[in-house]
């Protein structure tokens, strides 16, 4: 079976209840973004991005299926990894950190990995008034393949929205109503 083909029975039942972030796809890459408003200063969320990924990480999302196994070391260079004894994944390479704002990582998540395409996964935080923080996560994915990319954009946007359901649960926030322009 192909990948294409493969990839949206992985993630069967992970429909989250959110709005389509697609922001553009064609057979080379895509673009997706969701937003989500925590009820936390912009420190706190950053507190809980990096150092408790493994608190809100979807487990059936994870290599191993254990998220407590995941880190993130925000550090230019740093990685996101997943630590099972001998068996090990790095998800993502940290390229760019300002602490409360944003956490750029480069690579490829789940499947897109194998696939050799390349990734810009920003997870951007806005301080909002009354301690509440905006968590933007957006993921442009782009390079070659034979499958057509924009065919995993939807399924893309669907398990990115069930992850930062995971950190906006976890902070006591909400994915919001419609995507950020």
């Amino acid at each position: 079976m192909n990948v294409v083909r493969l990839w949206p029975l992985l993630c069967l039942g992970f429909v989250a209840a959110s709005p389509a972030a697609v922001l553009d796809q064609s057979a080379g890459g895509f673009t997706v973004r969701n937003t989500a408003v925590v009820p936390s200063s912009s420190a706190r969320a950053w507190d809980a991005l990096v150092n408790e990924i493994g608190q809100w990480w979807p487990a059936d999302h994870t290599w191993f299926g254990d998220s407590g196994n995941l880190s993130i070391d925000p550090v230019a260079g740093g990685c996101f990894c997943e630590r099972d004894g001998a068996r090990q994944a790095q998800h993502l390479i940290v390229s760019h950190v300002e602490p409360g704002k944003l956490l750029r990582m480069l690579g490829g998540l789940g499947p897109l990995q194998g696939m050799g395409v390349h990734g810009v996964l920003d997870f951007t935080l806005e301080a909002l008034p009354n301690e509440q923080t905006r968590i933007t996560l957006r993921h442009r994915v782009g390079g070659y393949t034979p499958d057509d990319l924009g065919a995993f954009a939807a399924t893309v946007d669907r398990v990115q929205a069930l992850q930062l359901q995971g950190l906006a649960s976890h902070l006591h926030g909400h994915l919001e109503d419609t995507p950020n322009p």
